[in-house]
């Protein structure tokens, strides 16, 4: 099945408008693998990003940070609205250039450290 880019953009929107439909800002939350433990849980901007061309792209300009809440290696992550309701999960973590949906500085996280995600974005399946 193939959806059109604009109607890829539109669900991508809507994505946009769940993640942002809690009192406050959505969160990232970062963890290790399967999210068997949790990281760090960062607030998002609000609104979280801009949906194009089927891809919501989330908004970290500038760059944004929290300190970690726990000791391992970021894998995955997922975000929430701002009353916890996952709203998307099962996103990959990297390094800058590693080619996940979310990007950081560092995968080794140790607990009190400030984590920094420089990109991040949710590309609409075909």
């Amino acid at each position: 099945m193939n959806y059109e880019t604009d109607v890829k953009t539109a669900r991508m929107q809507a994505v946009a408008d769940k993640i942002d439909d809690g009192s406050a800002a959505g969160k990232l939350v970062i963890g290790t693998t399967g999210m068997a433990s949790t990281l760090v849980s960062i607030p998002l901007a609000d609104p979280c990003g801009t949906a194009a061309n089927g891809v919501l792209t989330l908004d970290f300009d500038p760059d944004i940070s929290a300190s970690a809440s726990a000791s391992g290696t970021a894998a995955a992550a997922k975000i929430t609205n701002s009353n916890g309701t996952a709203r998307v999960t099962g996103l990959t973590v990297t390094i800058t250039g590693g080619g996940g949906d979310i990007t950081l500085d560092s995968t080794s996280i140790t607990s009190g450290q400030t984590i920094t995600v420089t990109a991040g974005s949710i590309t609409h399946a075909a």
